[in-house]
């Protein structure tokens, strides 16, 4: 594995960085401390910073030479709201909060990158250093955009990267096209008539209703969308009722969907609407369906894909890498980049031994041995993007 012998020498210094924004995780556009520090060590690098974008994003900006082609690098800042498990040294000390999703190493693997870039790279171009808050769940991608991001940083490209557990470190998986599904949600609310649970034939049971409309649901995917096109429909929650013996009022639903294409976010869409509001009303009652599109299927270009490949095999091997990866149903709002720019976002192994654990578990941790080949990858791509100063 060919890493950059200069950021193994600092793997120990990045350790320490990843371990303590490990240790203090803040979630969803809450980033402040951390956003702090990726501002503090940017500038230590003699890099330019701009914060505060979309409330807690931070972009480093980099510029050697006189060239002015420009590619964009992101990371997320964000944790989740989940309550660690873990009880080594560096397990987070804020109650109900926890980097369980590795945002803590991809954000120290830009660093480590930025700190080369800026400190022995030879290039020429311009490199902007994107460090994205609220990955999870709201969007902060998007928010990043709309805040301007892509019109004050006019870029060529833009990369994204994220770990995956199962994957041996050292290893890397991309392809154009699909690599993570679009995320929607929806909640059904409905609207009954109440009353007692010894006399259910003086009620309009929302109970019944909603057992009902869940069941259906799950027709869509085995009926009305084509096999080859991968689609799923959860429901999550399902909340009613206070007491044993009263049948209640109301029933509120609540789920997300999961697919790769717009046709079928659409169809999904109409049909829950549909089904929701004929059941509903067969039995007499109502039902009030919202349905979100929240995160769009994170799509790679083609061109730029290629490059990242081609980069990642330089490094670890091209039989290290898989070039025709299973595309993931879960989501990820580098969508939104991606949907405004050209380029492609990469899985890294983050370690397939004893002790490893998927994403969003109380126990996960980031595997600190990933930090040299993330930042080393991060390098290496740059320096293919853009020529070397003469």
């Amino acid at each position: 594995m060919k890493t950059i012998e200069s950021i193994e020498k600092y793997k120990e210094e990045m350790t320490d960085w990843r371990r303590d924004i490990h240790a203090h995780p803040e979630i969803a556009f809450e980033e402040h401390r951390t956003a702090r520090i990726v501002a503090e060590k940017l500038e230590s690098f003699g890099i330019e910073v701009e914060t505060g974008i979309a409330g807690t994003g931070v972009v480093g900006t980099l510029k050697k030479g006189r060239g002015n082609v420009a590619i964009g690098l992101r990371a997320d800042l964000d944790a989740l709201p989940i309550q660690e498990a873990n009880d080594f040294d560096h397990a987070s000390v804020n109650p109900g909060k926890m980097h369980a999703c590795g945002h803590d190493g991809h954000t120290t693997m830009l660093l480590g990158a930025a700190k080369y870039l800026a400190e022995e790279s030879n290039f020429e171009g311009i490199v902007h250093f994107i460090f994205q808050p609220a990955e999870e769940n709201e969007g902060g991608g998007r928010a990043m955009i709309e805040a301007g991001l892509f019109d004050k940083y006019p870029v060529e490209s833009v990369f994204g990267m994220h770990n995956i557990p199962g994957m041996p470190v050292g290893t890397f998986a991309i392809k154009s096209g699909p690599m993570m599904a679009a995320f929607d949600i929806f909640r059904l609310t409905i609207t009954g008539k109440g009353g007692h649970a010894a006399m259910p034939q003086f009620t309009i049971d929302p109970m019944l209703v909603g057992t009902k409309i869940v069941e259906a649901y799950q027709s869509i995917i085995s009926r009305f969308i084509d096999p080859q096109e991968p689609a799923v429909i959860s429901v999550t929650q399902f909340h009613a009722g206070d007491a044993y013996n009263v049948i209640p009022n109301e029933v509120e639903i609540r789920g997300c969907t999961r697919c790769f294409s717009p046709k079928v976010q659409s169809l999904m869409e109409d049909k829950m609407r549909t089904m929701a509001t004929d059941i509903a009303r067969a039995y007499g009652a109502q039902a009030n369906f919202f349905y979100e599109q929240r995160y769009p299927a994170t799509i790679n270009s083609k061109a730029e894909s290629d490059v990242a490949g081609e980069v990642a095999a330089s490094i670890v091997g091209a039989d290290r890498v898989n070039f025709n990866p299973k595309p993931a149903m879960g989501s990820e709002d580098f969508a939104f980049m991606l949907q405004e720019k050209p380029g492609s976002y990469i899985w890294t192994g983050n370690g397939d031994g004893e002790g490893s654990c998927a994403v969003h578990n109380p126990g996960y941790d980031f595997n600190d041995d990933v930090l040299p080949v993330g930042s080393t990858y991060w390098v290496r791509l740059v320096e293919k993007l853009l020529p070397s100063l003469s």
